[in-house]
Protein backbone atom coordinates (compact mmCIF):
# COMPACT_ATOMS: atom_id res chain seq x y z
CA UNK A 1 0.00 0.00 0.00
CA UNK A 2 1.17 3.21 -1.44
CA UNK A 3 2.46 5.41 2.18
CA UNK A 4 0.56 9.17 2.04
CA UNK A 5 2.55 11.92 2.65
CA UNK A 6 1.78 13.76 6.51
CA UNK A 7 -0.71 16.19 7.00
CA UNK A 8 1.21 19.52 7.07
CA UNK A 9 -0.07 21.80 10.04
CA UNK A 10 -0.68 25.19 8.55
CA UNK A 11 1.01 27.93 10.54
CA UNK A 12 -1.05 29.77 12.83
CA UNK A 13 -2.40 32.95 11.64
CA UNK A 14 -2.67 31.99 7.92
CA UNK A 15 -4.55 28.54 8.02
CA UNK A 16 -8.30 28.58 7.88
CA UNK A 17 -10.93 26.57 8.60
CA UNK A 18 -12.90 24.65 6.44
CA UNK A 19 -15.66 26.74 4.28
CA UNK A 20 -14.46 30.02 5.69
CA UNK A 21 -13.68 32.71 3.56
CA UNK A 22 -9.84 33.21 2.53
CA UNK A 23 -8.01 35.42 4.39
CA UNK A 24 -6.92 38.64 3.30
CA UNK A 25 -3.00 38.61 2.55
CA UNK A 26 -3.03 41.90 4.86
CA UNK A 27 -4.39 40.31 7.75
CA UNK A 28 -1.70 40.64 10.21
CA UNK A 29 -1.53 44.28 9.83
CA UNK A 30 -5.16 45.31 10.69
CA UNK A 31 -3.63 47.89 12.96
CA UNK A 32 -2.22 49.80 9.92
CA UNK A 33 -5.05 49.07 8.10
CA UNK A 34 -7.72 50.84 10.62
CA UNK A 35 -5.32 54.14 10.54
CA UNK A 36 -5.07 54.28 7.01
CA UNK A 37 -8.89 53.77 6.34
CA UNK A 38 -10.00 56.29 9.35
CA UNK A 39 -7.25 58.92 9.29
CA UNK A 40 -9.75 61.65 10.89
CA UNK A 41 -11.20 61.33 14.40
CA UNK A 42 -14.52 61.35 14.47
CA UNK A 43 -15.04 64.89 15.93
CA UNK A 44 -13.05 65.92 13.16
CA UNK A 45 -15.21 64.23 10.97
CA UNK A 46 -18.20 65.92 12.37
CA UNK A 47 -17.21 68.99 12.29
CA UNK A 48 -15.74 69.05 9.00
CA UNK A 49 -18.75 67.82 8.09
CA UNK A 50 -20.85 70.36 9.22
CA UNK A 51 -18.81 72.65 7.59
CA UNK A 52 -19.51 71.21 4.57
CA UNK A 53 -23.35 71.46 5.12
CA UNK A 54 -22.67 74.81 6.18
CA UNK A 55 -23.66 74.96 9.90
CA UNK A 56 -22.52 76.97 12.59
CA UNK A 57 -20.21 76.26 15.87
CA UNK A 58 -19.84 73.07 18.08
CA UNK A 59 -22.43 74.18 21.00
CA UNK A 60 -19.13 73.69 23.22
CA UNK A 61 -17.46 76.07 21.93
CA UNK A 62 -20.61 78.69 21.89
CA UNK A 63 -20.52 78.49 25.62
CA UNK A 64 -17.07 78.80 25.87
CA UNK A 65 -17.30 82.07 23.51
CA UNK A 66 -20.47 83.35 25.83
CA UNK A 67 -18.29 82.74 29.17
CA UNK A 68 -15.46 84.56 27.45
CA UNK A 69 -17.59 87.69 26.38
CA UNK A 70 -19.61 87.57 29.86
CA UNK A 71 -15.83 87.87 31.77
CA UNK A 72 -14.97 90.47 29.59
CA UNK A 73 -18.30 92.76 29.94
CA UNK A 74 -17.84 92.32 33.54
CA UNK A 75 -14.26 93.15 34.18
CA UNK A 76 -15.39 96.42 32.21
CA UNK A 77 -18.29 97.26 34.43
CA UNK A 78 -15.75 96.77 37.24
CA UNK A 79 -13.18 98.90 35.93
CA UNK A 80 -15.80 101.86 35.24
CA UNK A 81 -16.80 101.67 38.52
CA UNK A 82 -13.73 102.03 40.23
CA UNK A 83 -13.05 104.89 37.90
CA UNK A 84 -16.13 107.20 39.12
CA UNK A 85 -15.35 106.21 42.51
CA UNK A 86 -11.83 107.61 42.67
CA UNK A 87 -13.04 110.57 40.87
CA UNK A 88 -15.69 110.95 43.14
CA UNK A 89 -13.66 110.43 46.44
CA UNK A 90 -12.58 114.25 46.35
CA UNK A 91 -15.67 115.52 46.08
CA UNK A 92 -17.44 113.00 48.87
CA UNK A 93 -14.67 113.55 51.18
CA UNK A 94 -15.16 117.53 50.60
CA UNK A 95 -18.73 117.67 51.34
CA UNK A 96 -17.99 115.97 54.17
CA UNK A 97 -15.47 118.09 55.79
CA UNK A 98 -18.34 120.48 55.12
CA UNK A 99 -21.15 119.31 57.14
CA UNK A 100 -18.59 118.71 59.79
CA UNK A 101 -17.50 122.34 59.92
CA UNK A 102 -21.50 123.09 59.75
CA UNK A 103 -22.17 120.96 62.74
CA UNK A 104 -19.15 122.42 64.55
CA UNK A 105 -20.30 125.89 63.92
CA UNK A 106 -23.89 124.85 65.10
CA UNK A 107 -22.51 123.28 68.43
CA UNK A 108 -21.00 126.63 69.01
CA UNK A 109 -23.13 128.92 68.43
CA UNK A 110 -26.22 126.22 70.62
CA UNK A 111 -23.29 126.43 73.62
CA UNK A 112 -23.02 130.26 73.15
CA UNK A 113 -27.17 130.73 73.58
CA UNK A 114 -27.00 128.09 76.41
CA UNK A 115 -24.37 130.28 78.27
CA UNK A 116 -26.27 133.55 77.70
CA UNK A 117 -29.70 131.87 78.71
CA UNK A 118 -28.07 130.63 82.19
CA UNK A 119 -26.21 134.18 82.59
CA UNK A 120 -30.31 135.72 82.39
CA UNK A 121 -31.21 132.94 84.68
CA UNK A 122 -28.42 133.62 87.16
CA UNK A 123 -29.38 137.45 86.78
CA UNK A 124 -33.47 136.95 87.34
CA UNK A 125 -32.61 134.95 90.04
CA UNK A 126 -30.67 137.23 91.72
CA UNK A 127 -33.01 139.88 91.12
CA UNK A 128 -35.76 138.09 92.49
CA UNK A 129 -33.82 137.23 95.88
CA UNK A 130 -32.76 140.55 96.47
CA UNK A 131 -36.36 141.82 95.56
CA UNK A 132 -37.33 139.17 98.62
CA UNK A 133 -34.92 140.47 100.72
CA UNK A 134 -36.11 144.51 100.25
CA UNK A 135 -39.89 143.58 100.44
CA UNK A 136 -40.22 141.46 102.82
CA UNK A 137 -39.75 143.85 105.57
CA UNK A 138 -38.71 142.66 109.21
CA UNK A 139 -39.15 138.79 107.75
CA UNK A 140 -37.78 139.26 104.74
CA UNK A 141 -34.92 137.28 105.52
CA UNK A 142 -36.98 134.75 106.89
CA UNK A 143 -39.27 134.73 103.71
CA UNK A 144 -35.93 134.73 101.53
CA UNK A 145 -34.75 131.78 103.66
CA UNK A 146 -37.95 129.65 103.19
CA UNK A 147 -38.40 130.29 99.29
CA UNK A 148 -34.76 128.99 99.04
CA UNK A 149 -33.23 132.57 97.51
CA UNK A 150 -30.32 132.83 100.13
CA UNK A 151 -27.82 130.48 101.18
CA UNK A 152 -28.24 129.18 104.15
CA UNK A 153 -25.35 127.56 106.71
CA UNK A 154 -26.09 126.06 109.73
CA UNK A 155 -25.84 123.01 112.07
CA UNK A 156 -27.82 119.84 110.25
CA UNK A 157 -27.28 116.63 109.58
CA UNK A 158 -25.32 114.83 106.50
CA UNK A 159 -27.07 111.33 104.56
CA UNK A 160 -25.80 109.73 101.78
CA UNK A 161 -27.68 106.93 100.13
CA UNK A 162 -26.84 104.72 97.35
CA UNK A 163 -27.24 101.94 95.08
CA UNK A 164 -26.76 98.40 96.32
CA UNK A 165 -23.52 96.87 95.36
CA UNK A 166 -23.68 95.21 91.95
CA UNK A 167 -26.74 96.81 90.86
CA UNK A 168 -27.87 95.94 87.77
CA UNK A 169 -30.11 97.92 85.82
CA UNK A 170 -33.86 96.89 86.51
CA UNK A 171 -36.90 96.18 84.23
CA UNK A 172 -39.32 98.62 86.42
CA UNK A 173 -41.57 94.86 87.11
CA UNK A 174 -40.72 94.50 90.53
CA UNK A 175 -42.59 94.09 94.11
CA UNK A 176 -41.27 98.09 94.52
CA UNK A 177 -44.69 98.71 92.38
CA UNK A 178 -46.99 97.14 94.58
CA UNK A 179 -45.19 96.61 98.30
CA UNK A 180 -42.78 100.28 97.81
CA UNK A 181 -39.25 97.92 97.98
CA UNK A 182 -36.61 97.63 95.41
CA UNK A 183 -36.83 94.14 94.13
CA UNK A 184 -33.13 95.75 91.71
CA UNK A 185 -31.11 97.53 94.38
CA UNK A 186 -31.67 101.02 92.85
CA UNK A 187 -32.50 103.80 94.37
CA UNK A 188 -35.85 105.36 93.24
CA UNK A 189 -37.62 108.80 93.12
CA UNK A 190 -39.88 108.02 95.32
CA UNK A 191 -37.22 106.52 98.24
CA UNK A 192 -36.15 109.81 98.03
CA UNK A 193 -38.99 111.34 98.12
CA UNK A 194 -39.83 109.92 101.04
CA UNK A 195 -36.42 110.49 102.75
CA UNK A 196 -36.97 114.56 102.36
CA UNK A 197 -40.20 114.50 103.36
CA UNK A 198 -39.54 112.93 106.41
CA UNK A 199 -36.45 115.11 106.85
CA UNK A 200 -38.66 118.06 106.70
CA UNK A 201 -41.06 116.77 109.01
CA UNK A 202 -37.95 116.19 111.67
CA UNK A 203 -37.55 119.65 111.87
CA UNK A 204 -35.11 120.72 108.93
CA UNK A 205 -35.20 123.91 107.99
CA UNK A 206 -33.77 123.79 104.41
CA UNK A 207 -32.59 120.59 102.18
CA UNK A 208 -30.50 119.79 98.91
CA UNK A 209 -29.64 117.15 97.27
CA UNK A 210 -26.44 116.85 95.85
CA UNK A 211 -26.02 120.76 95.92
CA UNK A 212 -30.08 121.24 94.76
CA UNK A 213 -31.29 123.34 96.95
CA UNK A 214 -35.40 122.19 97.30
CA UNK A 215 -38.25 124.32 97.51
CA UNK A 216 -41.81 124.78 98.44
CA UNK A 217 -42.57 123.81 94.92
CA UNK A 218 -39.14 121.43 94.11
CA UNK A 219 -39.76 118.12 92.62
CA UNK A 220 -38.35 114.31 92.59
CA UNK A 221 -38.89 113.00 89.34
CA UNK A 222 -37.56 109.66 87.69
CA UNK A 223 -36.86 109.93 83.68
CA UNK A 224 -35.75 105.90 83.04
CA UNK A 225 -33.77 104.99 85.99
CA UNK A 226 -32.05 108.63 86.75
CA UNK A 227 -33.80 110.56 89.56
CA UNK A 228 -34.54 114.20 88.58
CA UNK A 229 -34.91 117.20 91.63
CA UNK A 230 -36.48 120.40 89.07
CA UNK A 231 -35.93 118.61 85.84
CA UNK A 232 -31.64 118.64 86.38
CA UNK A 233 -30.84 114.84 87.39
CA UNK A 234 -28.63 113.29 89.67
CA UNK A 235 -26.10 110.63 90.03
CA UNK A 236 -25.79 108.31 93.06
CA UNK A 237 -24.67 108.20 95.53
CA UNK A 238 -27.04 111.27 96.88
CA UNK A 239 -26.08 113.21 99.58
CA UNK A 240 -28.76 114.89 101.07
CA UNK A 241 -28.18 117.92 103.18
CA UNK A 242 -30.70 119.43 105.81
CA UNK A 243 -30.27 122.21 108.03
CA UNK A 244 -31.90 122.50 111.97
CA UNK A 245 -31.30 120.55 115.35
CA UNK A 246 -28.83 117.65 114.40
CA UNK A 247 -28.61 115.86 117.20
CA UNK A 248 -32.62 116.15 117.36
CA UNK A 249 -33.24 116.30 113.91
CA UNK A 250 -31.19 112.68 113.35
CA UNK A 251 -33.17 110.92 116.06
CA UNK A 252 -36.31 112.40 114.86
CA UNK A 253 -35.96 111.45 111.40
CA UNK A 254 -34.46 107.55 112.04
CA UNK A 255 -37.54 107.01 114.65
CA UNK A 256 -39.66 108.38 112.32
CA UNK A 257 -41.98 105.96 109.57
CA UNK A 258 -39.64 107.47 106.63
CA UNK A 259 -36.62 106.69 108.68
CA UNK A 260 -37.76 103.07 109.72
CA UNK A 261 -38.62 102.88 105.75
CA UNK A 262 -34.99 103.41 104.55
CA UNK A 263 -33.79 100.88 107.50
CA UNK A 264 -35.92 98.29 105.55
CA UNK A 265 -34.22 98.88 102.31
CA UNK A 266 -30.93 98.69 103.66
CA UNK A 267 -31.76 95.04 105.63
CA UNK A 268 -33.88 93.85 102.55
CA UNK A 269 -32.47 94.82 99.21
CA UNK A 270 -28.74 95.84 100.08
CA UNK A 271 -29.50 99.75 99.56
CA UNK A 272 -26.85 101.39 101.78
CA UNK A 273 -27.35 104.76 103.63
CA UNK A 274 -25.35 106.28 106.47
CA UNK A 275 -26.04 109.73 108.01
CA UNK A 276 -24.18 111.94 110.56
CA UNK A 277 -24.75 114.99 112.79
CA UNK A 278 -22.67 117.63 111.17
CA UNK A 279 -21.90 121.04 113.30
CA UNK A 280 -21.58 123.01 110.31
CA UNK A 281 -23.58 122.44 106.44
CA UNK A 282 -23.89 124.80 103.77
CA UNK A 283 -26.28 124.88 101.80
CA UNK A 284 -26.44 127.07 97.99
CA UNK A 285 -29.62 129.08 96.77
CA UNK A 286 -32.05 127.69 94.62
CA UNK A 287 -30.93 127.84 90.91
CA UNK A 288 -34.82 129.16 90.08
CA UNK A 289 -37.71 130.60 92.15
CA UNK A 290 -41.19 131.43 91.18
CA UNK A 291 -42.48 134.35 92.88
CA UNK A 292 -45.76 134.91 93.34
CA UNK A 293 -47.77 138.07 94.77
CA UNK A 294 -50.69 138.31 96.78
CA UNK A 295 -52.53 141.49 95.80
CA UNK A 296 -56.24 142.87 98.09
CA UNK A 297 -59.19 141.95 95.66
CA UNK A 298 -62.91 143.74 96.30
CA UNK A 299 -64.95 142.66 99.00
CA UNK A 300 -67.52 141.24 95.72
CA UNK A 301 -64.86 139.01 94.44
CA UNK A 302 -65.34 135.00 95.11
CA UNK A 303 -62.58 133.59 97.09
CA UNK A 304 -59.35 132.63 95.57
CA UNK A 305 -59.14 135.23 92.56
CA UNK A 306 -56.06 137.24 94.10
CA UNK A 307 -52.82 135.46 93.46
CA UNK A 308 -51.20 133.88 96.68
CA UNK A 309 -47.24 132.95 97.36
CA UNK A 310 -46.82 129.94 98.04
CA UNK A 311 -42.78 129.68 98.03
CA UNK A 312 -42.61 129.60 101.57
CA UNK A 313 -44.43 126.83 102.45
CA UNK A 314 -42.72 123.44 102.78
CA UNK A 315 -43.10 119.56 101.40
CA UNK A 316 -41.21 117.96 98.19
CA UNK A 317 -44.14 116.06 95.68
Amino acid sequence: MPQQPPAQTPLRGTGSRPGSPPARPDASMSLLTNVMEHSLDDGYAEAAARRAEGGGLPRTLKAKLWLGAGLVLTAGIVTVGAAEARISAPVVAKEREELIDRIEAETGDVDALQNEVEALRTEVGERQRRALRSEGGDQGRTVALLAGATEVEGPGVKLVVDDAKGTGGGDGGGPRETSGFSDTGRVRDRDMQRVVNGLWESGAESVAINGQRLTALSAIRAAGDAILVDNRPLVPPYTVLAVGDGKKLNTTFQDSADGHYLHALRENFGIRFSISTEDRVRLPAAPSLIVRTAEPGSPDAPRGSGRERTDSGKGTS
